[in-house]
């Protein structure tokens, strides 16, 4: 049986970050680049007995909404396909039914899946629910180190949402956005401003809708 009396999160945005360590947990902050949120991991990994992805993501599945919540111990990617014993997933799937989540594979990916034809491939080749650029390196690197991962996420863009460009602009390494160079994208091309503000809104959606799960898993922690 594994303790879990210490937990390391790993998200990509900085506001992930805030949620998670307001309920408790250590953070590094990948800033969706990942060789950082490798190096990141890899050097705060002796600390942990359990890792743990953490904060928004894509659907893949199109009956998912802006807000839902994932809870996942099994991770798919290009390089690998990693998924928990059978102890933990037990434990995941009664933490999801406490909290109204569901539960299935997500797909760690190495860039962002920006249309909505890119997302339905993925679904169609994976069956994951959901995509995040953090997920796969946290699997990976908990299976090296033996110790069980965890993936929290609430979804932000849904199947159908193709992101603008300026959503694809990289993050700071702060984990924040790029303001000067998202501005300059929308005063390129402003027809993105109605999609970027659809996008915007979900994203806050997602975020208020972490706080729930990150303190239902600080409660399941401390009865491990």
């Amino acid at each position: 049986m594994h303790r879990l009396s210490t937990v390391l999160c790993t998200s990509g945005l900085a506001a992930e970050a805030r949620i998670a360590r307001a309920a408790g947990f250590p953070v590094v902050i990948g800033a969706g680049d990942r060789e950082r949120t490798a190096a990141l991991v890899e050097s705060a990994v002796k600390g942990a007995n359990c890792l743990m992805s953490f904060g928004i993501a894509g659907a893949l599945s199109p009956e998912l909404r802006a807000g839902d919540i994932i809870i996942s111990a099994e991770v798919i990617s290009d390089h690998g396909h990693w998924r928990a014993d059978e102890w933990f997933q037990d434990r995941v799937a009664d933490l999801a039914r406490e909290i109204g989540a569901v539960r299935g594979a997500v797909l760690g990916a190495s860039a962002i899946l920006a249309t909505e034809a890119d997302k339905s491939r993925a679904w169609k080749e994976t069956g994951a629910l959901a995509v995040d650029l953090e997920s796969a390196v946290v699997a990976r690197i908990a299976s090296e180190a033996g110790i069980p991962f965890l993936v929290a996420r609430t979804i932000a863009d849904t199947a159908c949402r193709e992101l603008p460009p300026a959503a694809l602009i990289p993050l700071s390494g702060a984990g924040t956005p790029n303001l000067a160079r998202v501005l300059g994208s929308v005063l390129r091309r402003p027809r993105q401003i109605g999609t970027l503000i659809g996008l915007a809104r979900e994203t806050r959606m997602a975020l208020l809708a972490l706080a729930g799960p990150a303190r239902a898993l600080r409660g399941l922690i401390a009865a491990a």
